[in-house]
């Protein structure tokens, strides 16, 4: 496939696009990193953080992650900031009184947003996942507790047919209460073990299972098995019971797809898993329809100038923002399914890009 070939004014606006754009982030990041140490500054004070943990460990990987957080909030702002400077320069009726269409002004600005996309995709995918983990280690270790101490009333699935129950589970021990094993059999069931406790023994890797009764159903007979302790391997593990806080942060994207298989063959709600997936999909994407509405409505002159334009901007941004949120409130709730919920704001803002799009080529 022949690449579209680029013109001097193509590389004028994609410099400009992407200049601005790396400028505001890194404005912004600057902010949030000052704003950071003064709210954090006490509890690595008070825990004894080492001045090397901070800097590398959580800053060197803060940066990466707030960027790419807030990658399609300033493409948005950098579209609109640059377009309005070119429009009260009248440097875009001049482009378009040249005989270029408003359809082939907009053609640098898709290269740039699929650049930052790329990016984007490629950095929330694959590098800030593993980079993540270092940083939510620190939060994790200085800022907030790693695990909570306690699961109540757990139920899962191991494979087909076999299902676990424990009333709790102590993860700074690895023992849990009140443990059952029912396995089915064409909706049957078929045997179903019983134990006061079930512990991890961290040396053999292997469940041990206290004061266990074990009955075995055929049909209408059925026998039953008891004993004080057997050693066991259960499709499972201490780490599936401890929640570590933003542990889908540091998973990278083929890690994510494994997690979000295992835990739906376990019976484990996967809803945040699925939602961080889709969001990492639909951020990308979103650059383009927000670059698209960025030039639509700052392609032309308007009363109130440059300020009318970054208002407007920063008015659609937020409007993105809280859209997403509540999107995914439906999803977390089981009320939309997380596929669709993640996309809902970029096929809204998508059609609103194509309408501004419509009237701005007229």
């Amino acid at each position: 496939m022949k690449l579209p070939k680029l013109f001097k004014i193509d590389i004028y606006i994609i410099r400009k696009f992407l200049g601005t754009f790396f400028y505001s982030i890194a404005l912004i990041i600057s902010i949030a990193t000052v704003f950071d140490i003064s709210e954090n500054l006490d509890e690595f004070i008070s825990k004894d953080a080492p001045l090397n943990a901070i800097v590398f460990d959580y800053y060197l990987n803060f940066i990466p992650y707030f960027a790419n957080l807030f990658s399609a909030l300033f493409t948005f702002i950098a579209v609109i900031y640059f377009t309005s400077k070119l429009a009260y320069n009248s440097e875009i009726i001049a482009i378009l009184s040249s005989g270029v269409s408003f359809h082939r002004l907009i053609r640098p600005y898709m290269i740039g947003a699929f650049i930052i996309a790329v990016f984007s995709y490629v950095l929330g995918n694959f590098i800030i996942p593993p980079a993540n983990k270092k940083r939510v280690d620190f939060r994790n270790t200085y800022i907030n507790t790693n695990y909570r101490g306690l699961e109540q009333n757990i139920h899962r699935q191991l494979s087909p047919g076999t299902y676990i129950y424990m009333k709790t589970y102590n993860t700074s021990n690895d023992v849990g209460h009140k443990f059952t094993i029912e396995k089915f059999d064409d909706g049957k069931l078929v045997s179903k073990l019983s134990a006061d406790y079930i512990k991890w023994d961290r040396e053999n890797k292997k469940w041990e299972i206290n004061n266990y009764v074990i009955r075995d159903i055929d049909g209408y007979k059925e026998s039953i098995t008891t004993g004080t302790k057997i050693d066991t391997t259960l499709n499972m593990s201490p780490e599936d019971y401890r929640v570590v806080k933003n542990l889908v942060e540091t998973l990278a994207l083929p890690r994510l797809n494994k997690e979000i298989r295992d835990m739906q063959l376990r019976g484990v709600n996967s809803t945040e898993y699925e939602i961080e997936k889709h969001k990492r999909r639909a951020q990308p994407f979103s650059a383009f329809i927000l670059t698209l509405i960025g030039a639509s409505l700052a392609s032309r002159k308007v009363k109130g100038g440059l300020g009318l334009h970054l208002g407007l901007g920063i008015l659609i941004s937020f409007s993105y923002i809280m859209f997403m949120q509540i999107s995914t409130v439906f999803a977390l709730s089981g009320t939309v399914p997380p596929s669709i919920a993640v996309w809902i704001p970029n096929v809204f803002f998508g059609a609103l890009a194509g309408y501004l799009y419509k009237q701005a080529s007229r």
